[in-house]
């Protein structure tokens, strides 16, 4: 039997969500019932290995992502990529609840000491095979670097004849290529995290210095998120965000030099949107998708970002039902940043809501 969930008035809150002065009730709702219901995360191991065994690497155990579970209230789950840090239970920390009343979440947390696409892809794809053979294909939630995964993902599928068993997919800024954050041309970067991976971009080889200074530019950057107390108290308790910022912060300094070397490295070998738009490879999928930017993305990507182009000119031609929208901050408010779910959660909402409303009435109308 389900414990006490305050779901219900989640959902009527949901229309409401950009008008501010619901937000602290929204709040209160959602840590009442987090007090009510803690969260229960337990490891995973996918009993679908085809994929991983096909690789062969009896040495890359130490690039394995670890997957968690967390029971939801749907038969709709949702597979959780994150970005280069934090780990996937952190990137959606205020979001949990949204995602856990459509069904199962899973959160794939990738390896500190070491990063493989193929393995990536790989576990990946045998998680997504297991969920669909229980009938329930999943959603697959991906941010930032991990947008660019899941999109490797679907091409290396699609070259190989094969299908994607999915619910759904949504990509939050996704970073697919290296150029989407140092521009060719350019002389230098023009943003923080450009500098952070450059000279993991120039050299095959590169020194603890630069692994340490790229650890406090990421920390950098989440603090500078943070420094805004007075809205952070809208958004969270106290205590969830010391939490969340020791672990944040945990994750960031424990990712070792071979796991930071091997996750720019994977970006590197992705390929970019635009070098695949072909006939004979896209879509890359038909089921929905959802595509969102920030406003201010430019604070992050490269202002000729590749994947940027890609999916907001043209879509529809990666994604047979997909669509590309724009978060936006309220008037007067501080401009969303990329891939900001924690600080922007209320912006990201009402995006979010109406994508998975879809998919749950296009799950009712199969069922019926």
């Amino acid at each position: 039997m389900h414990g006490f969930t305050f779901a219900p008035a989640l959902s009527l809150l949901a229309a409401l969500q950009r008008v501010s002065r619901v937000r602290p009730i929204r709040t209160f709702v959602r840590t009442t019932e987090e007090r009510l219901r803690p969260q229960r995360l337990a490891s995973h191991e996918t009993a679908e290995h085809k994929h991983q065994d096909a690789l062969n690497d009896g040495d890359g155990m130490h690039r394995r992502a670890t997957i968690l579970r967390e029971r939801g209230r749907g038969n709709l789950p949702t597979i959780v990529l994150g970005g280069f840090v934090p780990d996937s239970t952190e990137q959606v920390f205020l979001l949990r609840r949204f995602l856990l009343r459509t069904g199962d979440v899973y959160y794939v947390n990738y390896s500190r000491t070491g990063f493989s696409l193929d393995m990536a892809c790989a576990q990946l794809a045998d998680l997504v095979a297991e969920l669909a053979a229980q009938g329930e294909p999943p959603v697959i939630f991906a941010v930032s670097f991990g947008g660019g995964l899941a999109l490797e993902w679907l091409r290396r599928t699609r070259l190989a004849g094969a299908t994607t068993p999915l619910a759904g997919i949504v990509l939050v800024s996704p970073v697919a290529c290296v150029e989407d954050l140092l521009a060719k041309a350019a002389p230098k970067p023009a943003t923080l995290l450009g500098r952070a991976l450059k000279p993991y971009l120039e050299s095959s080889l590169v020194s603890e210095a630069t692994v340490e200074k790229s650890r406090a530019i990421f920390a950098r950057m989440f603090e500078a998120g943070a420094q805004n107390k007075m809205a952070l108290r809208a958004l969270m308790t106290p205590e969830e965000l010391t939490r969340l910022r020791t672990a944040v912060l945990g994750s960031i300094r424990s990712v070792s030099y071979t796991g930071a070397r091997e996750r720019v490295l994977a970006l590197r070998a992705m390929v970019a949107p635009t070098d695949y738009f072909s006939q004979s490879l896209l879509p890359l999928t038909d089921v929905p998708a959802l595509v969102l930017f920030a406003e201010n993305e430019d604070a992050v990507l490269a202002p000729s970002s590749p994947t940027v182009f890609a999916l907001e000119s043209a879509v529809r031609a990666y994604f047979t039902r997909g669509r590309a929208e724009r978060v936006a901050a309220l008037p007067g408010t501080a401009p969303v940043q990329h891939a900001s779910l924690i600080f922007h959660v209320f912006e990201f909402l009402p995006h979010l809501g109406g994508f998975y409303a879809q998919l749950r009435h296009q799950k009712w109308r199969s069922a019926a």
